[in-house]
This record gives C-alpha cells, sequence and structure tokens, in this order.
C-alpha cells in the first residue's frame, strides 16, 4: 500500500483505504474515493493531484491526496 500521491501519470488503481479526520474522510467519500474504488492519476502540479474517478475528474490537494492509500 501507498499514498494516491506515490501514484505515476496515467496510472490506475483501487483505492485500498482511506485514513485522516472523520470529517475528512466523509468529504473524500462523498466525491467517490471509497475503498474499492478505481482511480486514475491524470496529473500532478505541485504535489496537487487530478484524478479520474467515477467517470468525472477531481483535484485534491497533496494532503488529501496523501490520506488516500492505493
Amino acid at each position: 500500500m501507498m499514498p494516491l500521491t506515490m501514484a505515476k501519470e496515467g496510472e490506475e488503481a483501487k483505492i485500498q483505504r482511506v485514513g485522516g479526520k472523520e470529517e475528512v474522510r466523509l468529504h473524500l467519500e462523498n466525491m467517490g474515493f471509497v475503498p474499492g474504488a478505481r482511480v486514475k492519476v491524470i496529473s500532478t502540479i505541485s504535489g496537487n493531484v487530478i484524478v479520474n474517478i467515477k467517470e468525472s475528474r477531481v483535484a485534491i490537494s497533496r494532503e488529501m491526496a496523501n490520506k488516500i492509500m492505493i
């Protein structure tokens, strides 16, 4: 397992675990970041990550991406 920030551009992975405080986890879950979901890294810009998840493109901060384990 590794944090989402370690994934390379173009890499697709399955989310294993979402960590962090409950409010952060709920926010990520509402955007589709749940265990078992497939996520594809589109690009990383100064640590921030743009991903495709559930047919949507989402930008998340490096801090949040570090809480998503793939």
